[in-house]
């Protein structure tokens, strides 16, 4: 293993750090109906908890509304305490087949806590890079104390190494703010 091949293996670990930091993002509300709201939502179904998109389908109708349709109708309660009891301050109702999810205007408050939420997130995932990095960074000095590599080797792939860390951070930090900005504007 060469100091090439460990960079070539942390690229995509860092990769995937960002693409569960979109994916996380896309659980924090805004002012609009998304169906990726309600990712998060576990049912318990039959004695098991599932996740809601494993047993209905989730749609969004309108701007401030979203629908969830259970393929297993007598689970239409489950689905509605499920999604109230999820802490997303949505407030479901159902008619018999369709559990309905009227998306509330944020409030001035709200914004801030989701602002706030989203900032941990990025935080979370900021440490998940620097992670990364310092997994990286062991496996070189351990190949440079086994002789492996030479230490000007050893030298230019921590600075790669740094840099490919400071481009996912600067990546965090700015779909971070995109979304802070979505969130705060009214």
């Amino acid at each position: 293993m060469s100091e090439k091949d460990v960079i070539k293996e942390t690229r995509p670990r860092m990769e995937t750090v960002i693409d569960d930091f979109r994916r996380k993002l896309g659980t924090v509300r805004t002012g609009r109906a998304s169906v990726s709201l309600l990712d998060t939502v576990m049912v318990d179904y039959y004695g098991t908890m599932t996740p809601l998109s494993q047993m209905a389908s989730v749609h969004a109708p309108e701007p401030a509304m979203l629908t969830v349709q259970p393929w297993d109708q007598t689970q239409i309660g489950a689905v509605e305490k499920a999604i109230r009891t999820a802490d997303l301050g949505l407030n479901p109702s159902n008619d018999g087949k369709l559990v309905r999810i009227p998306i509330p205007a944020l409030t001035e408050e709200r914004r801030k806590q989701l602002a706030k939420q989203v900032h941990d997130i990025a935080e979370d995932h900021r440490t998940a890079v620097r992670n990364v990095r310092r997994d990286a960074n062991e496996k070189l000095k351990k190949m440079l104390k086994d002789k492996v590599i030479s230490e000007d080797a050893e030298r230019d792939a921590l600075d790669e190494i740094q840099k490919l860390t400071n481009t996912y951070i600067s990546k965090i930090d700015e779909l971070s703010k995109t979304k802070e900005q979505e969130i705060m504007s009214v």
